[in-house]
């Protein structure tokens, strides 16, 4: 017979918390607007907000119910069950699934003859990809990433700015308001997208400890990984957070490292699934098929001081930012390594974008025909080919 009274006191206790936080995540109305059969799995990195936005949900539907399940040692199915017969409640908001073994089991098993509606969250996005294909058309993820400069803005100082289309931008179809976004970008960037920092006066020792327990605790319990190989991972983290942008890849971790390619790439896909590291496909024919890494916003800050580092946090800066709206990216690399531009995506039609500082111009693309061509550089400059590179953190989701 489960006991219901102390599950009960952590529900209310779950609403009274959402109280505190009266702004939402843009991703807040999208998740009602999908409720239905299916369950929604909700994944992104730590600290994000994933566990403030089922509590807003508790407390403004009175028919969820919150379970948080990184220590709860009952059975979730029994559990479900019995406050669903007792308190009628239809919808359970379940948090950080992948800290339950055997997840996938339990979620069929409740989809299949519970009848109700799940919302779950991750921080593991390996786990929750495995799981969505296990459990086949029971599950529908959505991704929460950090702030966007257009949610950041919307949360520091309650202003809202409107969402652009990568078309708004090339063609520069805008109010030229949203030019004053421009001068919030450099906060953004040096730790204000994560949500913690609105009231953390030092967000970087934070994402210390959150790295570590991302590391050692979620890719650990996750896969099949070894202490010392956990070790190497956190080297792996260094390494590429000290060096310059260009040439990460499986074959320079490898060397630099002391790892097996094979190693690299099964290293990079979890810290990837993890939300710590992105790898960006090649494009082009003839060209050596291993990815470009960049790091997740704002991890490069953990190893190099801003000044150092701001060429890389562009590049961080914009991956994150198409990736979250929905796009692919891929970067450009020549035959024999001759300069092409940084990375090529396709929307209505092929864009090339090189991302760079000051000086850079249209020699950046000689002898690359392909698409149209746009320098995104760290300025208001929107002359010619020229675009402001933080107009990308206003990018509309929606595709």
């Amino acid at each position: 017979m489960v006991n219901l009274n102390p599950l009960i006191e952590l529900d209310r206790l779950s609403r009274e918390e959402g109280k505190v936080y009266l702004q939402k995540r843009f991703l807040y109305e999208d998740l009602l607007l999908k409720r239905g059969k299916h369950f929604i799995g909700i994944i992104g990195p730590r600290g994000v907000g994933k566990t403030i936005l089922l509590k807003q949900i508790a407390l403004e539907h009175s028919d969820t119910f919150y379970l948080s399940l990184d220590t709860f040692q009952d059975d979730i199915f029994e559990t479900i069950k019995a406050v669903r017969d007792v308190l009628k409640v239809k919808t359970f908001l379940l948090d950080e699934v992948h800290m339950r073994p055997g997840f996938e089991g339990e979620l069929k098993k409740i989809y299949d003859f519970l009848n109700v509606n799940v919302i779950f969250t991750s921080s593991v996005a390996l786990a929750m990809y495995r799981s969505a294909h296990d459990l086949s058309r029971r599950v529908v993820l959505k991704t929460l990433y950090p702030f966007s400069l257009r949610e950041y803005i919307f949360f520091r100082y309650g202003r809202h700015t409107s969402p652009l289309t990568i078309g708004d931008i090339i063609n520069q179809r805008f109010d030229r308001a949203v030019l004053e976004s421009g001068s919030f970008f450099a906060d953004y960037l040096q730790g204000g997208l994560m949500p913690f920092a609105l009231n953390e006066p030092a967000p970087l020792e934070l994402l210390k400890n959150i790295l570590q327990t991302v590391i050692y605790k979620d890719i650990a319990r996750v896969s099949q990984t070894t202490i010392n190989e956990l070790d190497t991972i956190v080297k792996l983290m260094t390494f590429v957070g000290k060096s310059g942008i260009d040439g990460i890849n499986y074959s320079s971790l490898s060397r630099n490292l002391g790892i097996s390619k094979y190693k690299a790439e099964q290293y990079t896909a979890l810290l990837e699934n993890a939300f710590l590291l992105h790898r960006v496909t090649p494009e082009g024919t003839g060209v050596l098929k291993e990815p470009k890494i960049v790091m997740a916003l704002p991890y490069r800050l953990l190893y190099r001081s801003y000044e150092e580092s701001v060429g890389g946090l562009r590049e961080d800066f914009f991956v994150e930012a198409v990736k979250a709206s929905g796009f692919d990216v891929h970067y450009l690399k020549s035959v024999r390594g001759a300069k092409t531009p940084d990375y090529v995506l396709k929307d209505q039609e092929t864009f090339v974008f090189e991302v760079g500082g000051k000086g850079k111009g249209r020699q950046q693309f000689k002898g690359f025909k392909s698409g149209r061509k746009i320098i995104l550089s760290d300025s208001y400059e929107m002359e010619g080919i020229k675009r402001p590179l933080f107009l990308f953190g206003l990018l509309s989701n929606e595709i």
